[in-house]
Formats: C-alpha cells, sequence, structure tokens
C-alpha cells in the first residue's frame, strides 16, 4: 500500500520494488527482517530498520521472544497498553514486560516461527496486524506449568495489534496453552484450578470478554449478517458465512464455501481434511455451548502470494456448557457460562476457502468452569 493510500484497506501490493509489503509464507526470515532492503512503506515515526508493516511485526517479534531482548517492549509498546488474554486482561507495559519474563523461564528452548500476517491500515492512521505464530520448545525449567517435564511441544498463537508509529498500543493474544498442557503430560484439570483459585482468591467470581447478545425475547437469528466491519468483498463475504454457520446454525453453509479438499488447522494441533470432518469440527464446538452467541471484533485481508486472499478474524462466543461437543475436557455439562475468545485467517482462492487456521484456548473455558463451581461454592456458605 503506497503512503497515499487512507483506505486502510490494507492489500498487499504487487512486486513493483519499492512499494512491495512482503508475505511470510514463501519468504525465510532474513528476507521479512532484511539489513539492506529499501523501505516498501511509507513507516513514518517507525525505527529505521523497519521497511514494512509486515517487518515490523515478524523483526520485533522474533527479537522480543526468540534473542530475549524483552526490553525492546518499552520502545515498542504504549505505557498504558491494553493487553486482552484468554484468561484476563494487562493494563500497562510494565507487566507485559513481567508477563513475557515469566512465560519465557519455563521454555529456555522456546522458539516462534512467524506463519503469516495479515494487516491492514497505514502510518497516518495507524495499523492492524493478525500474526500467526507456530511455537515449539522443551518444557525444561520451573516455571508456571510446574516441575518440568522435559518434554517437547508445539502450538499455535495468534495474535491481533493495534500499532502507531512503532508502538503497539493494544492486543489480543489467543494462546493454546491447552495443547502445551497435554503434550506435557500435565493434568489440565488440576492446572486449571489452581488458576481459577487464584482468581477466586482475588475477588473475581467470572471471567468477563464479553456480553452475550443471543436472541433478545424470541427473536430469531438476524437474516442478514452486519457487513459494516468489512473492506472489500472477500471480508463481507467470510462474515456472511460465519453468520450462517455460527448464529444461525446453517452448517451445510461450509460444503458450500470450503473447497472439497480443504484443510482445517486447528486447536489442540488438530489437522483436518475435507467438508466432513470440518463441518463436524464447528458443530462440535457449539455442541458443547448450545446457547452461545457468536460476534466478529475485527476482520483483515491481504491477496496472498501464494494466489487467492487471507483473511483475519477475531471473534467472542458467550454462552454455557450444556452439551456435549468437541470441548471434552470440560466432561459433562455444567451449565456454568464460559466465553471463548479465538481468532481465524481463512485462505479463499478460486471462490473457495482451501485453509483454515483457528486458535482457541481450551484450557480457559475449563478455567471458567471451575471458577464458576468455586463461586457456586462461596454462594452456599
Amino acid at each position: 500500500m503506497s503512503a497515499n493510500d487512507s483506505t486502510g484497506k490494507g492489500k498487499a501490493m504487487p512486486a513493483t520494488g519499492k512499494e512491495e509489503v512482503l508475505q511470510v509464507e514463501r519468504h525465510d526470515y532474513v528476507d521479512l527482517a532484511p539489513t539492506d532492503r529499501p523501505r516498501g512503506q511509507s513507516m513514518e515515526g517507525f525505527d529505521d530498520i523497519y521497511t514494512d508493516i509486515v517487518d515490523y511485526i515478524i523483526r520485533c517479534t522474533h527479537k522480543i521472544w526468540d534473542e530475549r531482548d524483552i526490553g525492546l517492549i518499552y520502545t515498542h509498546y504504549t505505557h498504558n497498553c491494553v493487553l486482552y488474554g484468554t484468561t484476563g486482561t494487562i493494563y500497562n507495559r510494565e507487566d507485559i514486560v513481567r508477563d513475557t519474563i515469566q512465560r519465557l523461564v519455563s521454555f529456555p528452548e522456546r522458539r516462534g516461527m512467524g506463519t503469516h500476517v495479515i494487516w491492514n491500515g497505514n502510518d497516518k492512521e495507524g495499523f492492524f496486524t493478525s500474526h500467526l505464530v507456530t511455537g515449539s520448545g522443551r518444557h525444561t525449567q520451573y516455571g508456571h506449568f510446574g516441575p518440568p517435564t522435559g518434554k517437547p511441544f508445539v502450538s499455535r498463537t495468534i495474535a491481533d495489534c493495534m500499532i502507531f508509529q512503532n508502538k503497539i498500543y493494544r492486543e489480543w493474544v489467543v494462546a493454546d496453552n491447552m495443547a502445551i498442557i497435554q503434550q506435557l503430560g500435565l493434568d489440565p484439570h488440576a492446572f486449571a484450578m489452581r488458576t481459577a483459585k487464584a482468581k477466586f482468591d482475588a475477588g473475581l467470581l467470572s471471567l468477563d470478554i464479553g456480553e452475550n447478545r443471543r436472541f433478545v425475547g424470541q427473536t430469531p437469528p438476524a437474516e442478514k449478517a452486519d457487513t459494516s466491519l468489512a473492506h472489500n468483498d472477500v471480508e463481507a463475504q467470510t462474515i456472511e458465512m460465519l453468520h450462517e454457520i455460527f448464529t444461525k446454525r446453517m452448517f451445510g453453509r461450509i460444503a458450500q464455501d470450503y473447497a472439497p479438499n480443504a484443510q482445517y488447522h486447528g486447536p489442540l494441533m488438530k489437522e483436518l481434511y475435507g467438508h466432513a470432518a470440518i463441518i463436524h469440527q464447528h458443530l462440535g464446538l457449539i455442541g458443547s455451548l448450545p446457547d452461545a452467541s457468536y460476534e466478529i471484533q475485527h476482520v483483515a485481508s491481504n491477496q496472498c502470494d501464494e494466489g487467492g486472499t487471507k483473511v483475519a478474524v477475531r471473534w467472542v462466543m458467550e454462552g454455557h456448557h450444556l452439551g456435549y461437543g468437541i470441548l471434552g475436557t470440560l466432561g459433562d455439562p455444567t451449565g456454568k457460562r464460559v466465553q471463548v475468545m479465538g481468532m481465524s485467517h481463512y485462505h479463499w482462492k478460486n471462490g473457495k476457502i482451501v485453509d483454515e487456521w483457528t486458535v482457541y484456548d481450551e484450557l480457559s473455558l475449563l478455567t471458567q468452569v471451575k471458577l464458576g463451581q468455586l463461586a457456586d461454592g462461596a454462594e452456599t456458605e
């Protein structure tokens, strides 16, 4: 996107040299964080080293999390940055520094590989990025996951950032901690109860991410999706599809919009293929939370070097654990209110979705159930 483009639609430019914004999929890290590349975007207010917004988010994430230059947070986050996570919210930069240190203590070998970045915006109005990272490492030191198990893990995280003049001022992070817990061989119920007890002792009775807006009185689902968040046709099509699936419960829409050989890369490092498996995955999520509402918070897209367009969606579901589905760790229905903050990346090609990457954290949901049970105990005393 040229410096004069104020549309905020964030489409990747064709390969015209100076105006090219690199993409992650076909480039090695040394290409994405170059030492001698001229700027591909106007990056007014950003450090001279950054050549475009993808370079910025890939390079600073790598330096903070892989090279352990955690102090860069002081120059790359505002003092009052708000970070929304799946088990709580952080309201200042110093706590983000401390949280980063604690997360890295347990995994001295941890590395995160940028899988792709979807973005929009510009340096005048601010940038938005949605950054999928595939992390791996071994649990070799005592920390928030307890005594070291020595076991390896692989997990996915998506972080959405709002950035202005070199600093992130708002961030949403969804890390698949349940995938790590399972691969380390830990008891998710014991871990979730320990986390819930700490929240309960701090005076919390629930974890709030959003409000339930599903069905006022006896009103049926809206016939048409609200596409006002969309910047272009493919984003509007994505919003309409998700409205059909998650709000109207028309799961057959997946067979219409997904390619027959589509791949689903999901929580707990699931790798699924084809309509039947993907339909069951989404149906099973609603099965665990039958009354869940589904609200889209943000959408962005980029044309893709691999062909087609990639669309990033951040969403929140809220409902009650009333049924059986894919959230098997929660066990038999408890009736507890839970909220799911999730992020999904969709690759549209030739009018069909060929890949979906979705991240949410089942460990957060289990913690919410445990917290609700602790609150019940307090209310009966």
